[in-house]
């Protein structure tokens, strides 16, 4: 049995908060279900299953959002970002804190997962009886092998990196997640371990994360050890924007209107970010002043933004518009505007150039192993929007195979840009948890795959 989850976006609480651990117990007890239901065959007899393979398909832990790209522990400047030499030292010394940090942040998540690859520790079944039922009475129970393993995203692609003065970082995680990955670079594709190549293949899936297709989090050669804009625009404006504003303004906005600028992190999609703070302008009755003032704010981080060299070096000279085109209208204009005349803008620019991030659905049908027939199911992650999508039905006079594209969504907590008039600025916010079952041979009385997501709120 193969289990896929993927951007739980665990943070060091920095940034907007992690999914609480409430959600791991939850996601614990629905794996004692599922392990005990795949123990029943396709004759309807029960025999326990004898181990249960989990992938953390990308985004687990958050490295981009943590203010510790800005101010080291220590409180000294920290002058190391993700596109800057990683050979510096400092660059080591910042991913060192982050990772700690996440991981002591959460700390219950993060050792209930292990638990999970403890033997006999949560996951133990009836054995069977003679009639092939499960024992009602029994001295011992046998206990369900888990093995873990971690592939990376555009939000933790820094696991990646090949060099081995990362190893005792990924070692730390392996240790706290009870990891089977190895201490070498986590892969970003299933081709890069020949374990989980060789698992997802067992199972008929494709899997990876899905920031291939994304070109704001991507380099624009597709290589996974480089940093993308999206990495530049999380640290130097999602990140700063809270931390000034609080800085300058700690004492003339209300509590309520600080804590919402730190969740800028989970507003979807980052670009709509002016939306969101136009809309709690509103909500927290700001007055023109104080709002000019914001706006100033976030019109001085924005010029520091366009003027990186990094962000320089994407700006492509070209007829066609390209994200930094996109980016330099979100802020390059903006020192004329107020937040709330960016509304209409800021729609211009999803629409330009987010309009397919809620579907990722078409590029499965570009995917070798849907076209070569090879994997049944092609997964992705990263757009935290869980999907199920019929791709084709080939007919054959032995076994016909049905090809689905699925999104394993996310562990999250954000607020979600409505659909209808957003031009209003309404943001819904809720939690959702999500994760993929896939079966084989006779599990599950011979069935093949499902799915459960679940949408709270409180």
């Amino acid at each position: 049995m193969l289990v896929i989850i993927s951007d739980l976006h665990l943070t060091d609480g920095t940034c907007g908060q992690s999914i609480s651990a409430a959600a791991f117990r939850l996601f614990v007890e629905r794996l004692k279900e599922l392990v005990l239901r795949a123990s029943y065959r396709t004759d309807g007899s029960y025999r326990p299953i004898e181990e249960v393979d989990l992938i953390l398909l990308g985004d687990i832990l958050d490295v981009q959002h943590s203010t510790l790209w800005l101010k080291h522990k220590d409180k000294t400047e920290n002058h190391a970002r993700p596109w800057t030499d990683r050979k510096d030292p400092e660059f080591l010394r910042s991913l060192q804190e982050i990772t700690t940090d996440i991981l002591s942040n959460n700390a219950e998540a993060v050792s209930l997962l292990k638990s999970l690859t403890i033997p006999g520790a949560f996951l133990n079944l009836p054995p069977a009886n003679r009639r092939g039922e499960p024992a009602k009475v029994t001295l011992r129970h046998v206990p369900v092998k888990v093995s873990i393993y971690y592939m990376v995203g555009n939000h933790d692609w820094v696991y990646h990196l090949p060099e081995s003065d990362f190893d005792p970082i990924r070692r730390q995680i392996i240790d706290a997640l009870g990891l089977s990955n190895r201490p070498g670079p986590f892969p970003h594709q299933a081709k890069e371990s020949p374990e989980i190549d060789d698992l997802l293949k067992q199972h008929g899936v494709y899997a990876q994360h899905g920031d291939l297709y994304d070109n704001f989090n991507i380099s624009e050669d597709k290589d996974r050890d480089k940093a993308a804009l999206g990495d530049a625009f999380a640290v130097e404006v999602i990140n700063k924007f809270p931390v000034r504003v609080e800085e300058e303004m700690k004492d003339e906005l209300p509590p309520e209107m600080l804590t919402a600028l730190h969740e800028l992190v989970n507003v979807r999609p980052a670009l709509a970010t002016p939306l969101w703070i136009s809309s709690q302008l509103r909500r927290n009755n700001i007055s023109e002043p104080l709002q000019r003032k914001l706006k100033s704010i976030w019109d001085e981080l924005g010029k520091d933004f366009l003027e990186l060299d990094f962000v320089r070096a994407h700006d492509k000279k070209q007829l066609k518009p390209d994200i930094v085109d996109g980016l330099k209208a979100l802020f390059g204009l903006t020192d004329v505007l107020s937040f709330k005349t960016l509304d209409s803008l800021v729609l211009w620019i999803r629409k330009r150039f987010w309009s397919d991030e809620l579907t990722l659905s078409q590029h499965a049908l570009k995917e070798e192993a849907f076209l070569n027939h090879r994997a049944q199911f092609i997964v992705y992650g990263h757009s935290h929007h869980h999907e199920v999508v019929p791709l084709d039905f080939i007919p054959d006079t032995k076994e016909s195979i049905s090809q689905m594209y699925m999104n394993s969504g996310t562990w999250h907590t954000y607020f979600d840009l409505a659909v209808h008039k957003p031009e209003e600025q309404k943001f819904i916010p809720y939690q959702v948890l999500t994760y993929l079952t896939f079966y084989k041979q006779d599990e599950h009385r011979g069935r093949c795959f499902e799915t459960w997501s679940s949408s709270f709120a409180e």
